[in-house]
């Protein structure tokens, strides 16, 4: 159990709250987060990336000179991967990088990766109603106040997404927005700041207890 201080948008202590999650062993921790998001980036991967080999490749069908008697050194095919604009030797084909790890393993990684940046958390009120119609600078203002510097990337977690919180976010380059159900481990080991509301805090204690 960990005790985090809440502030207002005003940057003021207002109360406490706890974040109790159950992690993975202190010997382990480490090595299940590692695991976790290297699933999370290989199932990102794409895997289209092909090059053709000399049979795919369009022409060369004719040997291009006789076998012997010109000088020349022998040659069955201008698509040889010798030759500049032949084949591609071992090049990369079509593939599948996902990588399987258990969904009690995933979640136990996501709480530990979330309670290990216990020190970089700030809890905060609701504020969507502080906004009265979309203000960028009110959002930068408002991390300042609560010792974001305005170079850490920051990672702000809403329960669910006002319309006004995210027309003042999406042009703020080092903020990224999500919702608490959205949680990855990703995202919680890149941001320098990870910012949440009073009613994330409880989703996630909600979604992620087991």
């Amino acid at each position: 159990m960990v005790n985090c201080v809440v502030k207002n948008w005003q940057g003021e202590d207002v109360g406490e709250t706890t974040l109790d999650l159950k992690v993975a062993k202190e010997e382990n921790a480490e090595h299940i987060v590692h695991r976790a998001l290297v699933r999370q980036l290989n199932n990102g991967r794409q895997g289209t990336a092909s090059s053709k080999t000399r049979a795919e490749v369009r022409g060369g069908g004719r040997k291009p000179w006789r076998q012997k008697g010109t000088g020349r050194a022998r040659a069955g095919s201008i698509r040889s991967p010798l030759w500049r604009g032949g084949g591609v030797i071992f090049g990369p084909k079509p593939r599948d990088y996902s990588t399987k790890m258990n969904r009690k393993e995933r979640r136990l990684a996501l709480r530990t990766a979330l309670n290990s940046r216990n020190e970089d958390t700030i809890i905060v009120e609701n504020f969507a109603e502080q906004l009265e119609r979309p203000k960028t600078k009110e959002i930068i203002s408002a991390l300042e106040r609560w010792g974001v510097e305005t170079t850490e990337k920051v990672l702000l977690i809403f329960d669910d997404i006002p319309d006004n919180v995210y027309l003042s976010v999406r042009n703020i380059s080092t903020v990224k927005l999500i919702k608490a159900t959205n949680l990855n481990v990703f995202d919680l080991l890149h941001a320098n700041k990870i910012v949440m509301t009073n009613e994330a805090l409880a989703k996630i204690q909600e979604v992620y207890s087991d």
